[in-house]
C-alpha cells in the first residue's frame, strides 16, 4: 500500500461507533484529520448489500476501514454459531465486494487471531492460516473472517487493489462491552471483580483451569498500528499484537489488584476455556518498524475507568 497519508482523503470507517472503530477515530482525529465517514448502525445496516451500494455510490470514499463485526465472547459464539457466521459473512463480502465495484483502491480488512487452527505452532505466523482445524467454541465466526481475508487477497490479486488485512490478537479497552454473560475475558472479569468487591462478595470464579494462554493488545495499540500498516504495508494479512503472553489465572489476579478486590479467585472447570494457546508472531509488523506501546497493568487500568463510566445492564 505504501501510500503517506492524505488529509484530502475521504476515509469510511464502517463500525466506527464500536470498540475497534472509535480507536480509529481517536487516532484520525489525534492526526487532524477530522472529516471521517462514520456512519451509525440506525443510518448504515452493513448487513444489507443495497444500503451499502446507495452509500457508497453517494459518498465516494477514497479509503473503506472494515472495523464492523458482529462480536461475543464464548458462550455467545457457542450458542450463536449460525448468526456470527452468516451475518459477519453479509458484512465482509458486502462491503469488500461494493468497495471494488465503486473503485474504493484502498481497504482494510480487521480480522482475529481466531482464525488460525486451533493447536497452530506457537507463535503463530501468518502462514498458518487453513493448515489444519479450528478451535470449535468460534469456528463460526472465525470462518467468516477468513472469508474477509481471502476476499482482499483475491481482489488485490485479480484487479490490483491495495486491500490488506489485519489480524490483532485478544482485544480491550475504552468502548468494549461488559455484558455478563456475553463479553471476553478482559471485560467479563472487570465487571465479575468489580460486582464482588462492590457487593461484598468473598470468592470470584473464574472459568476452566485458568492455565490457558493469551496476548492481549489494547486497541489504541491497534489503532495506530491500522494507520500505519495503511501507510506501510502491501501483501496478504498480517499479524498485530502486544507481544505480552500470560494465563487466565494471571490475568485474572492482575484485575484483581487494579480493582483493589482481596477475595479468593475459584476456578469452575465445568466453563469452557478455548484453545490452550494463542500467541501471535510478530515478526512481520516489527521488521516494518511499529511496535505494541501500551503495557497491560496501565491498559487494565483505562479499561476499568472506561467500565466504571460505562451504563450496564
Amino acid at each position: 500500500m505504501s501510500a503517506k497519508l492524505d488529509k484530502k482523503n475521504k476515509i469510511f470507517i464502517a463500525g466506527a461507533h464500536g470498540m475497534v472503530g472509535s480507536a480509529l477515530v481517536r487516532a484520525y482525529h489525534a492526526r487532524g484529520i477530522l472529516d471521517l465517514l462514520t456512519p451509525p448502525r440506525e443510518e448504515l445496516d452493513l448487513r444489507d448489500q443495497a444500503k451499502i451500494r446507495k452509500y457508497l455510490s453517494c459518498h465516494l470514499p477514497d479509503t473503506l476501514i472494515i472495523a464492523a463485526a458482529k462480536v461475543g465472547g464464548i458462550v455467545a459464539n457457542q450458542s450463536y454459531p449460525a448468526d456470527f457466521l452468516y451475518e459477519n459473512l453479509l458484512i465482509a463480502t458486502h462491503l469488500i465486494g461494493e468497495a471494488h465495484k465503486h473503485n474504493i483502491q484502498r481497504l482494510l480488512f480487521l480480522g482475529s487471531s481466531c482464525i488460525y487452527p486451533k493447536y497452530a505452532r506457537q507463535p503463530i505466523v501468518e502462514e498458518a492460516l487453513l493448515t489444519a482445524p479450528l478451535e470449535e467454541t468460534n469456528e463460526g465466526y472465525a470462518l467468516a473472517k477468513i472469508a474477509g481475508v481471502k476476499l482482499c487477497e483475491f481482489y488485490s490479486r485479480q484487479y490490483g487493489r491495495e486491500y490488506i488485512s489485519a489480524m490483532p490478537t485478544n482485544l480491550y479497552g475504552p468502548g468494549d462491552n461488559y455484558h455478563k454473560t456475553h463479553s471476553h475475558v478482559i471485560p467479563g472479569l472487570i465487571r465479575r471483580f468489580h460486582e464482588a468487591k462492590i457487593h461484598g462478595q468473598n470468592e470470584v470464579e473464574i472459568w476452566g483451569s485458568g492455565r490457558s494462554l493469551r496476548e492481549f493488545l489494547y486497541v489504541d495499540d491497534l489503532a495506530e498500528a491500522c494507520l500505519f500498516l495503511m501507510e506501510n504495508y502491501q501483501g496478504t494479512h498480517i499479524n498485530i499484537g502486544s507481544g505480552e503472553e500470560l494465563s487466565i489465572s494471571e490475568l485474572a489476579k492482575l484485575i484483581a489488584q487494579v480493582i483493589d478486590y482481596k477475595g479468593v479467585i475459584k476456578n469452575d472447570f465445568s466453563k469452557p476455556e478455548g484453545a490452550p494457546r494463542k500467541k501471535v508472531d510478530l515478526s512481520k509488523i516489527h521488521a516494518l518498524g511499529w511496535r505494541a506501546k501500551t503495557k497491560l497493568t496501565e491498559g487494565l487500568e483505562q479499561a476499568y475507568l472506561d467500565f466504571k463510566a460505562t451504563p450496564r445492564h
